[in-house]
């Protein structure tokens, strides 16, 4: 009986230990993939011009408000297809919302590594910067920058990087010192490696994990803040359109065509909760500390 049993435990198949994706992040993920595969193919799916005005058909009602196939998702206040600006504004999101999110993170992670590798004052004064960043609320730096600079679609989205970039420099300020302190950036480094190369080479690779991690908690902060701008009149402007934009222009017709501001309110919603869901998935795989 004893040989019997031992040699079952033997040939028993060992049960796998690999955590299953819940429900919610498998939604998310597909959520996400039709919004990028949206902002991707824009131009090729529109069914008509974003910018074409037709009074005639103005505040037409979306299908299930009693509209027609003509307009599925409704027109705006100057009988502009709402199905039409709303892909175009998906692609300009999700383009300022990448793009502020890597330039930020490129900005925050050289000046962490820059302050882990030099040390001294000038570490010191990169923490100062950092904290002053942290501590300044961004609606006024907003406002203050596109009051003395002026709004353009470039200085929009590095004004937008300036959001959370501390944030991406204390992490990697914090992680490059631990890895400098471990053997293999310092085995490198006195093999002659230039620092530049144990950076890039070495040490990245080892925080990458977490950085992706931040920059997809990032990522929807950015499209809020957008939106809220451009819900002000200081973020995107005509004939471009965004999200935030489309909702600034429905405000004043909630009351009587409401589906102009709740329709991009709830693409911004849930593009949102997607983000913030895989974030969340990403960090408790990441993070052997949750585990």
């Amino acid at each position: 009986m004893l040989q019997q049993s031992t040699s079952e435990a033997l040939t028993s198949k060992p049960t796998s230990t690999r955590p299953r994706t819940p429900l919610l992040v498998h939604m998310a993920l597909a959520y996400l993939a039709v919004f990028v595969t949206t902002a991707a193919v824009a131009q090729f799916i529109i069914p008509y011009d974003p910018a074409a005005i037709d009074l005639k058909a103005r505040l037409s009602p979306p299908i299930g408000w009693g509209g027609s196939l003509a307009h599925p998702f409704g027109t705006d206040e100057l009988g502009r297809d709402m199905l039409s600006r709303l892909v175009l504004s998906i692609q300009m999101s999700v383009s300022i919302g990448l793009g502020a999110t890597g330039l930020g993170a490129m900005v925050g992670t050289s000046l962490g590594f820059i302050a882990a590798h030099l040390r001294g004052w000038i570490e010191q004064a990169i923490l100062a910067l950092i904290d002053f960043q942290a501590t300044m609320p961004f609606l006024i730096l907003a406002l203050a920058v596109l009051a003395f600079i002026g709004n353009s679609l470039a200085v929009f989205v590095c004004l937008l990087a300036l959001h959370g970039w501390e944030r991406y420099a204390r992490i990697a300020r914090s992680l490059a010192i631990s890895a400098n302190a471990q053997g293999y950036a310092s085995a490198v480094r006195q093999l002659g490696a230039h620092p530049l190369h144990v950076y890039w080479r070495h040490i990245l690779p080892n925080v990458a994990a977490t950085l992706i991690v931040s920059m997809t908690i990032s990522f929807p902060e950015i499209i809020l803040v957008e939106s809220g701008l451009s819900f002000l009149g200081l973020g995107v402007q005509p004939p471009s359109t965004s999200l935030g934009a489309m909702v600034g222009y429905g405000r004043d017709y909630l009351a009587r065509a409401p589906w102009v501001l709740m329709m991009p309110s709830l693409v911004i919603s849930l593009m949102a909760l997607s983000v913030s869901l895989i974030g969340d998935w990403l960090r408790d795989r990441f993070d052997g500390t949750l585990r």
